[in-house]
């Protein structure tokens, strides 16, 4: 029996999030939409850019797969994250968050540096835009992998933001050949459009010859298949997973099982912050699929979580809401 229902590898990033409009976008000189990796000081200078903003500031701790890893734990799975922060007060706010949401993480002495750090950027229209000064987790490595944590669990889960650290890359590549040679299935996410058009060949070099279920949008489903159509997009990503899940924003998401395709409705909210809601389908998807619940179930769950992280503030739920959703969802 698994003593974890997914073990998770990405980067540890303490988000601040704020609001801004296009126009703050556009003087500042922030692409829109995307995750732009920019060093200290840039990331410094547009906080003192933004500083009359900063009233409306959230800090959380964040990383995609960190969001979905701990989403999937306050459903109720069971989970362990490899990661690395620095002997700093952002990583012990990290590590006491991962801790409060029951997530066993890497066991190693915390170094000397800084922590990573994510500007996360909210305009009206409920679009994210990031900013990420990576710090410590650029070097995340083989190191900070716990291979018999990864031999009791069900999932090896990867986030595809790695592909920017060289390091990173070899740890994602190490976890995913590791769990294929001990059957552990793997789950895998293109993370975000930016990824996929610079750095496409080293996902697929993550992906290997293919994974058991891949994530991502739309936007990130076409890009990385390099097609027109949501249908041909479809076809291009059978060659890369066995199963996948893509999300449609407010046409809600479409599910590949290896056999059939389902369609999953999308649930009616007013949206406000976008940032998290991939991160959180994934994370309640891997709930259900790793507690008995069939696919259909586990994209109306997963659809139902990522709406209503669309609808506030922030990259995840708070924990009273993921029991709530549970049981209108599922029962």
């Amino acid at each position: 029996m698994s003593t974890y229902h997914i073990y998770g590898i990405g980067a540890a990033l303490v988000d601040t999030e704020i609001e801004v409009n296009d126009n703050d976008l556009a003087t500042f000189n922030i692409e829109k939409g995307v995750m732009t990796l920019v060093d200290e000081a840039r990331q410094t200078e547009l906080i003192g850019l933004l500083s009359d903003h900063l009233t409306t500031s959230t800090r959380a701790s964040g990383g995609s797969a960190a969001n979905t890893i701990i989403g999937a734990s306050y459903f109720g799975a069971k989970n362990f994250y490899s990661c690395k922060v620095a002997d700093d007060e952002n990583g012990s706010f990290y590590l006491n968050d991962m801790q409060e949401a029951g997530v066993d993480t890497t066991s190693t002495e915390k170094e000397s540096g800084i922590t990573g750090k994510c500007l996360v950027m909210i305009t009206p229209d409920a679009e994210r835009t990031m900013n990420t000064f990576l710090g410590i987790s650029e070097t995340v490595s083989v190191n900070e992998l716990n291979i018999e944590a990864l031999k009791a669990s069900q999932y090896a889960y990867i986030e595809g933001y790695l592909v920017t650290s060289e390091t990173g890359k070899a740890a994602a590549i190490e976890l995913r050949q590791q769990a294929q040679a001990n059957g552990i299935k793997t789950a895998f996410t293109l993370s975000d459009p930016a990824m996929v058009q610079f750095f496409g060949d080293g996902l697929k070099d993550m992906i290997g010859d293919k994974v058991d279920l891949l994530f991502c949008n739309q936007d990130e489903a076409m890009g990385f298949t390099q097609t027109d159509t949501l249908n041909e997009a479809v076809e291009g990503l059978k060659q890369y997973a066995n199963e996948f899940a893509i999300t449609l924003g407010d046409k809600g998401a479409l599910i590949y099982d290896g056999s059939a395709l389902i369609k999953i409705a999308a649930n009616s909210v007013t949206p406000v912050d976008s940032n998290g809601a991939g991160d959180m389908f994934a994370g309640a998807f891997l709930y259900a699929i790793t507690h008995g619940y069939d696919y259909t179930q586990a994209g109306e769950l997963a659809s139902a979580a990522s709406a209503q992280v669309v609808s506030q503030y922030g990259p995840r739920l708070r924990p009273e809401q993921h029991e709530t959703i549970l049981k209108r969802v599922l029962g």
